[in-house]
């Protein structure tokens, strides 16, 4: 598998089909069919051969997406960079990845001087932005203005294509190794779970330096669709964006869609030409689901469960399956069924195969699994095991192979020796109308040695109590799930980039100097 060849597919489908949108800018496959071969050539100039890496700091833009496969073009692997890291994060993310390359925009000019100290194998600058400049940077536009198109490298196979960095809030940021074949057939996978290919135009709101908002960029040119591009993430843009260009498909998580639903602006766009919305990154309510459901009825929903390590997704949850009542309404709380080539299955603490209905770990296997977590030898022998990727999840599969996931092994509460998953307990909250965000965690309690604490954010203009909110919860769940005490805030709850509640966060200052434990 040679992975720029997915840009060469793109060309020879639709080269006169528009290839990416960016602010006023637009440009035909065509064009960047002839762009990334020669932007590959002012890399090579620049040492990137024989995977030298190439690292990436910028906000979304359409000369990013092409670095994607100029970068494997011109022989080198790619490291996106966290936007939301400080300097001293992404330097320790360029020293452990051996950048010799770093591209930036006009957002992050302000870490470089701090970057080259810290990070003195970054040997060239090449700058991303629409302004003069900088003094010892290239312009990525000069890269491809001064040099002719050069051959395809020919990497392929195992070779790395990316390098994508993960957490960061807990411990070190790792590096998740992720190798052209991978990268390929998890693309050709993730489209064989969509429900038509014709026509995509892909509207992008996450980072491209975390996999879920970058995984499209594969998937999307493989069939010469249409990337949309936007900076970040903002009501009023995203639907403009769509209401413009006719956006077909995007990434969502359920906050996202919670601040688009409830946004005084929302009846004022036309959003009827999105046909796919994916979401995952933390459970969708029920209820929250069934709003969106009504509100947008033209949208079709999929939930993906997955992560960095498996590119980016295991299993989905078809439209098809968001059933609200009959025999199969249970389905809308699981992640689905695995997608094509992967095969998942709950493992016992033992290593033992559990039947279905066992709760257990979840571990999958596939041909798009990383290749490692990169330096880190260790780390990746205590997650790849046996060709099997172990997650960290825990979860069960039912008798039709859907995959029901109860929370991650290390956010599971024990109280009074009951195993307590958070994410039950935050569907019960959620079901009440006056919760618009939820959190569960536990904290510190000498009867139980873990409590139920509940973290909410109120919909404006009510005022439920905590003891309503646990009397909510007694008529839906266990007495000993039920929150013991509730904290209200008024601020949005602390979210990692793409949208996942930091329960760290919320759980740290209450175990402070004690030892937790769980995780």
């Amino acid at each position: 598998m040679r992975g720029t060849s997915i840009l060469g597919q793109a060309v020879a489908r639709n080269p006169r089909g528009i290839a990416t949108i960016c602010g006023d800018r637009q440009r035909l496959w065509a064009e960047v069919g002839e762009r990334v071969p020669r932007a590959a050539a002012g890399l090579r100039k620049l040492g990137i051969a024989d995977g030298a890496t190439v690292a990436v700091l910028s906000m979304n833009s359409d000369r990013y997406l092409e670095l994607f496969f100029a970068i494997p073009w011109a022989g080198g692997a790619f490291a996106p960079l966290n936007v939301r890291w400080s300097a001293k994060e992404n330097a320790f993310a360029l020293r452990d990845c051996n950048a010799t390359v770093l591209c930036v925009d006009d957002a992050f000019l302000t870490q470089v001087p701090d970057l080259q100290r810290d990070a003195p194998g970054v040997g060239a600058l090449v700058y991303l932005g629409d302004g003069k400049t900088p003094d010892g940077m290239i312009a990525y536009e000069d890269l491809i203005s001064d040099n002719a198109a050069m051959e395809d490298s020919g990497r392929c196979d195992d070779d790395l294509w990316a390098i994508f960095y993960t957490g960061g809030t807990t411990g070190m940021p790792k590096g998740v190794a992720m190798s052209h074949r991978a990268l390929g057939y998890g693309s050709m996978s993730y489209l064989a779970m969509l429900p038509t290919i014709e026509d995509l135009k892909f509207l992008y709101i996450g980072g491209y330096f975390h996999f879920s908002g970058a995984s499209a960029v594969f998937y999307i040119t493989i069939v010469g669709g249409t990337h949309v591009i936007l900076p970040k993430f903002e009501p009023v843009p995203v639907m403009e964006a769509i209401s413009t260009h006719g956006v077909t498909n995007m990434v969502l998580v359920p906050t996202m869609i919670t601040m688009l639903l409830n946004h005084p602006d929302f009846t004022r766009y036309d959003l009827s030409s999105l046909r796919t919305c994916i979401y995952g990154g933390s459970p969708m309510p029920e209820a929250l689901m069934e709003q969106a459901a009504k509100l947008l009825p033209k949208w079709e929903f999929y939930q993906i469960y997955g992560m960095t390590e498996t590119c980016g997704f295991a299993t989905m949850l078809r439209w098809r399956d968001h059933v609200f009542s009959g025999p199969t309404a249970s389905r809308i709380r699981s992640c689905g069924q695995p997608a094509p080539g992967v095969e998942v299955q709950i493992v016992s603490p033992d290593g033992t195969t559990l039947p279905p209905g066992k709760l257990g770990e979840i571990a999958m296997r596939s041909d798009y699994l990383m290749s490692g977590y990169l330096n880190r030898s260790d780390e990746t022998a205590e997650v790849l095991r046996g060709g099997w990727m172990y997650s960290g999840d825990a979860g069960y599969l039912d008798e039709d192979g859907f995959l029901f996931v109860a929370d991650r092994v290390k956010d599971m509460i024990v109280t009074g020796g009951e195993n307590v998953f958070s994410i039950e307990v935050e569907r019960a909250l959620f079901q009440h109308p006056a919760v618009l965000e939820a959190a569960v965690i536990g904290i510190p309690s000498d009867e139980w040695g873990e409590a139920v604490h509940a973290v909410v954010v109120r919909r404006p203009g009510t005022n439920a109590t905590a003891q309503s909110l646990i009397d909510h919860c007694r008529d839906l769940i266990a007495g000993y799930k039920c929150p013991k005490s509730v904290e209200f805030r008024e601020d949005p709850l602390p979210v990692t980039p793409v949208g996942k509640v930091r329960k760290n966060v919320l759980r740290d200052p209450y175990w402070e100097n004690r030892a937790r434990k769980i995780g």
